[in-house]
């Protein structure tokens, strides 16, 4: 996949039919002869992009009273340890779905797991420190995580051998989505064993379209 046949393939899904709200553009990649039953070939990584995906990602801290008043200024909700006691099944269910990313005080992960862990870990959400979202309770910058957050994606295939990706809308510039675009598709070849031979198609699609297969 080289970023003339990507720019190509973006400039065709522009040429479909205009419709009256900003599409996603999404990267979808299969993936062949990988055991997904065995942790070492299983695909779970962040990438931090270039570039924003044209969507405000919603951030969420469970903190004690040592991050709270910089969480308050750098996320859009802070849950402290003593409001852990109020979020019932529902109310917590309803918290995972809403929210992007879940930032964690390290000191309180135990508390976490505990309240929340079965309703972030079925979605994926659970602090990760891959992504950097468990902090010390000092000398943590969290606005400087959030910022990096907006524009972080979540790569994984950990059960079937298929990847899906929102890395921009139609609104965005063409070089910049092609970027996006390309420098998930090298991470990516970076984290299994066979790189480029694990690949088995590309597509590329907006919301409304039909996927446009991609040369690898």
């Amino acid at each position: 996949m080289n970023k003339k046949s990507v720019l190509e393939a973006i400039q065709k899904l522009k040429s479909e039919p205009k419709r009256k709200f900003s599409q996603s553009v999404d990267l979808i990649i299969t993936l062949k002869d990988l055991d997904l039953k065995k942790p070492e070939q299983q695909v779970d990584f962040f990438v931090t992009l270039h570039h924003d995906t044209g969507k405000k990602l919603k951030v969420c801290a469970f903190v004690g009273a040592e991050l709270m008043d910089e969480a308050k200024a750098a996320c859009d909700l802070v849950i402290t340890v003593d409001d852990f006691s109020k979020y019932t099944k529902q109310k917590a269910k309803a918290l995972a779905n809403q929210y992007d990313y879940f930032i964690a005080q390290a000191t309180i992960m135990t508390k976490i797991a505990a309240t929340f862990g079965r309703y972030l870990g079925v979605r994926g959400k659970m602090p990760n420190p891959k992504a950097g979202c468990v902090v010390p309770p000092k000398g943590a910058n969290l606005k400087v995580l959030v910022e990096r957050l907006q524009n972080t994606v979540k790569v994984s295939a950990k059960k079937v051998p298929i990847i899906q990706l929102r890395l921009g809308t139609d609104a965005m510039d063409e070089e910049k989505l092609a970027d996006n675009i390309l420098y998930v598709y090298e991470q990516l070849i970076h984290h299994m064993p066979g790189e480029r031979n694990n690949i088995n198609h590309i597509y590329l699609k907006f919301t409304m379209t039909k996927p446009l297969k991609l040369d690898k």
